[in-house]
Parts: structure tokens; sequence; C-alpha cells
């Protein structure tokens, strides 16, 4: 299914700083047409790219005091390849992290989740996670966790996300984050999701139920938020005055309902 995505970001920059930026599809995405601008007036910057083990495109420039236009456009084409998952990486993903304290949640998701593995815990936490939180925009912390989010019962897809990779690395399976562009998203935004590894595969799980998985656009993966910030930034003040996201199914394609008990992986 042919997707467009795009991204502009209107940064205020107070010094000269050091950006890194994580908007663009990842490593593996088939793209028909790709555009990636950095601009301050008529200087144009040129990134520089930097790839990670798990396909996420990083682009790192340092501008100077001014207005920075962020500008990315990409036409999606096609299933995409994702690399080959290490021993390591699993590892990596079976341990605590700082969004998902999945030792702090250890006996609560043993209690929850007793006597399930593989498909069947994978639509457990999903259920069970899309069920007891809120979606509530405007009233999380960027600095909320897996367990602030069960505490208070609401948050953002990042709080979802991080919920469901704390639970399941709790039960010894390998959980890890993904930031993605969601077509049919509302409201639209940069969306967060988890991904499960279950028989050599990394399936996807939206407990927010606000996207259909079979037509997200993987920018990002990581071991939580901190992994896949769409910016970040060192060595001055950097404003956000203004950000627009988007992303559709391009021609007449429609699709049936996501069935979220299904297991899916990120095309």
């Amino acid at each position: 299914m042919p997707r467009r995505v795009t991204s502009r970001l209107d940064l205020d920059l107070g010094a000269s700083v050091d950006l890194i930026f994580q908007i663009t599809a990842a490593q593996g995405v088939p793209l028909s047409s790709e555009v990636l601008t950095f601009a301050q007036g008529e200087r144009v910057y040129t990134p520089t790219e930097i790839v990670d083990q798990s396909g996420s495109r990083l682009h790192r420039l340092s501008a100077e005091p001014g207005r920075l236009e962020v500008r990315y456009d990409a036409v999606v084409q096609g299933p995409a390849q994702s690399p080959r998952t290490s021993d390591l990486e699993t590892i990596s993903y079976l341990r605590p992290s700082r969004y998902c304290q999945s030792d702090e949640v250890f006996a609560q998701a043993r209690r929850q989740f007793r006597g399930l593995s593989g498909a069947e815990l994978i639509a457990a936490v999903s259920t069970f996670v899309a069920t007891t939180v809120t979606y509530t925009p405007g009233l999380s912390l960027g600095t909320d966790s897996a367990v602030t989010t069960l505490m208070t019962g609401q948050g953002v897809c990042r709080d979802y996300a991080h919920v469901v990779i704390a639970l399941l690395r709790a039960m010894d399976m390998p959980a890890r984050y993904a930031a993605c562009y969601a077509p049919g998203l509302s409201p639209m935004d940069f969306h967060a999701v988890a991904e499960a590894y279950l028989d050599g595969a990394w399936y996807v799980i939206d407990a927010t139920r606000l996207a259909d998985r079979r037509s997200l656009v993987r920018i990002a993966t990581g071991r939580d938020a901190a992994d896949c910030a769409f910016l970040s930034y060192h060595g001055g003040y950097v404003g956000l005055e203004a950000m627009h996201v988007d992303a559709v199914l391009e021609g007449d394609e429609a699709s049936a309902d996501d069935d979220h008990e299904a297991l899916v992986q990120i095309a």
C-alpha cells in the first residue's frame, strides 16, 4: 500500500546547537521518493546520517542561532525489510530500561498473566493495557514511565507502549519500542507502538487502538522513548515553534479493520 509521510518542524535556536533528528523512514523501508531539508534563511545544512543496529536513521548537524526549518516528505512503496535481530539485541530487550522498569512490575505481571506465553501472552497484555489505560493528551509528562502510567491509568501512545514493553519483559518476552508514521491516526502525530519478539519475528502491539498496524511506517527502534526521540540537542536553547506531521494512504486502496488479536508485523 503506497503511503506518503511528511513532517515539518520550525525551531528557534538560541545558540549554536548540536541537533539530532529521527524523523525519516528507517533503513529498509522501500521509498519511491524522499526529500529531507534543513534550511536557515538561504543557508541549507547537509546533515551527517548515522544508522544504528536496528536500522534507525539519525541525522545530525550543528546549526547557528536563528530559525531553522526542517522539512521531510517521502512516499513508501511496498513492504519493508527488517534487519536480522542479533542475540545481543534480544538480551537488551529483556532488560529493564529507563521508562520500562520490568523489574518493578515483575510481581504484577506474574500475577496478571500467570500461565500465558507466546501469542496468548501478547494478546492478553495488549488487551489489558488497552482497557486499563485511558488515552489522555496533555496530562502525561515526557518523564513518565510505565510505572507512572500503571498508577495513573492515563497517558498517550508512548505511555501505552512503555507499559506493554515492561509487562512483556517481566514475562521473559523480548519487547522493544518503535516510533512510526501512522496513516489514519487521530490526533495525527508521530506515533509510538511496542513490538514483541516471538519465534524469530517482531510483532507490533498498539494498545491505543488508534491506528491500523498494517499501514505503519517505521522511523526508529529502541529500548524505549529515550532511544527514539524525534529531536535531541546539546549545547544551547532550542524552541519548537511549530510542528506538523502527516501520514496518508495514497490511491483508492482500502483495508478491513485491524484485528488487534492477530499477529502483525510493521510493513
